[in-house]
């Protein structure tokens, strides 16, 4: 993978001539990053009603871990966190409504993993770089077969969540009736899990583990606070998802800063301006 300080001098070149989009690590970052966006929208609108905000956060440290570990033995970055970011979110998902009161359980996994990830970074050395692309995210370094892999994923786990959507939804405002109706809230807990498991490995291609909340949570959590219908909020959280990844791609070949620094600053600012309104009004 490569990293976003090899591209700098033809960032620098893109700035004098504008024209990005000719670019095949350009093309591939919007088209992956828009991906991993519009998922991380979705899915985060089930993060915020289920309030599993800080297991969406333990899901990315401990993928950390798998992608890591997955060069020891071959495998790609993604693929390690998947593996193991997938046999997570299944073990948090059987806890099913006991999962927000399970936060220590989840701490020190998240705490051994870490240590896991440092172990064997300290394996082999060679993986600093990558490991450094995966903690800060290298949208950048996207290659076209990982685009088409982004894409799959996407299209499986989006498929899968609309299968259920009703049910989830159901049983994530109203869980004792929900059960009281014969849904299997274990189920639909372990299979959301599954979901935010594939979605934070994607959307960490994009922005890192470090900050995977950046797309997974800020653009759905914007957009709860502007509308309260299923749809609306929805289709306003993947507006503001791609329009802020959109913006952060073209401000970074402006200034050759890392594009997770403006996604990041661009939803902050968002969320801030909003957050002032409502005070006021």
């Amino acid at each position: 993978m490569r990293l976003f300080a090899k591209h700098h001098y033809d960032i620098h070149g893109y700035s004098r001539n504008m024209n990005y989009l000719s670019y095949d690590f350009v093309q591939n970052a919007l088209i992956a990053g828009s991906i991993a966006a519009v998922l991380g929208a979705v899915v985060g609108y089930f993060v915020i009603i289920r309030n599993v905000g800080f297991a969406a956060h333990a899901l990315a440290h401990i993928g950390f871990t798998g992608a890591t570990g997955a060069v020891l033995f071959g495998l790609t970055p993604l693929q390690g966190m998947l593996a193991i970011s997938c046999l997570a979110g299944a073990g948090m998902g059987i806890s099913g409504s006991k999962l927000h009161r399970s936060e220590l359980a989840i701490g020190m996994v998240l705490s051994i993993s870490l240590g896991l990830g440092t172990l064997f970074l300290s394996l082999y050395q060679g993986f600093a770089g990558e490991a450094t692309a995966i903690l800060f995210g290298n949208i950048f370094g996207v290659s076209r077969a990982q685009v088409i892999e982004t894409l799959l994923l996407a299209l499986f786990s989006l498929s899968l969540l609309a299968c259920f959507s009703r049910p989830l939804l159901f049983a994530s405002i109203q869980p004792d009736l929900a059960e009281s109706r014969g849904l299997s809230l274990t189920f639909l807990s372990t299979a959301f899990m599954m979901i935010l498991a594939i979605s934070v490995a994607l959307v960490s291609q994009v922005v890192g583990t470090l900050l995977v909340f950046t797309l997974l949570v800020a653009p759905a959590g914007i957009a709860a606070r502007l509308y309260h219908g299923f749809w609306k909020t929805i289709l306003a959280s993947v507006l503001i998802g791609l329009g802020s990844l959109w913006s952060g791609i073209f401000l970074a070949c402006l200034t050759n800063q890392p594009p997770s620094f403006w996604i990041t600053g661009i939803l902050f600012v968002l969320y801030a301006l909003i957050e002032l309104i409502a005070k006021c009004f």
